[in-house]
């Protein structure tokens, strides 16, 4: 599978950690799927079903014309915790390793056996957005809880957590670092599960340009704690 990622123009088909597809020129690591959302070459749907799954760019020798008719929308990622973020997890056909490494670390963090992918997928469903709507499911959590690899809503801007450091996501990709607070609530953009197998050990790529951000002075505001 080889997918193209440049065209003359931005089209809709980058997601942000919102889960929103938005038209910009920001680099993709990886793609993505969450059924057929075009017509012709616009976006009209926000997903199609619970399946949303994060694949690599590059898989033997298939190849994936975008806009193709009938055929899934090819979307985009800026790296592995944007796409976990906004609710998608690894492929099981062209990312095997890195979905049993999920799946392992979703049993670790979460408990039970070791789920399906429809298990997977109908839990993400819930915890990511609103039912019936296209509504954004945020979660509350405590700082000190969130691990390495989760995003949150800060001020209305998404940010990723990383160490000790919170780094601001943009749709030009990751800016200034500000200091990870030590304690409070905030609201949580990942899903509860994906952040469960974040805890427990799963490690998603990352842009390496976001643990290259200078630090700004003081930490992020924030209020109040979020809610389903």
């Amino acid at each position: 599978m080889t997918i193209g990622d440049r065209a003359s123009a931005p089209k809709r088909n980058r997601v942000t950690p919102m889960g929103d597809i938005v038209a910009i020129r920001l680099r993709g690591a990886w793609a993505g799927n969450r059924g057929v959302l075009h017509e012709g070459t616009e976006v009209v749907r926000f997903h199609r079903g619970a399946l949303w799954i994060i694949c690599a760019l590059q898989y033997k020798d298939w190849r994936l014309r975008q806009w193709a008719p009938g055929r899934f929308t090819v979307l985009f990622f800026h790296d592995e915790a944007v796409a976990l973020a906004a609710g998608h997890r690894p492929c099981a056909l062209c990312r095997r390793d890195a979905y049993n490494a999920y799946r392992r670390a979703w049993v670790a963090g979460n408990g039970g056996d070791v789920p399906k992918a429809s298990e997977i997928d109908r839990r993400l469903h819930g915890e990511r957005i609103v039912r019936g709507s296209h509504r954004r499911r945020l979660h509350p959590s405590t700082w000190p809880a969130l691990p390495a690899g989760a995003f949150v809503l800060v001020d209305g801007q998404p940010s990723l957590v990383l160490d000790d450091a919170l780094v601001p996501w943009t749709t030009k990709g990751y800016a200034g670092a500000r200091a990870r607070p030590g304690d409070g609530t905030v609201q949580v953009i990942t899903p509860p599960a994906t952040v469960a197998a974040l805890r427990a050990g799963y490690r998603p790529q990352i842009d390496a340009t976001a643990g290259q951000q200078p630090e700004t002075v003081g930490p992020p505001r924030w209020g109040g704690t979020g809610s389903a």
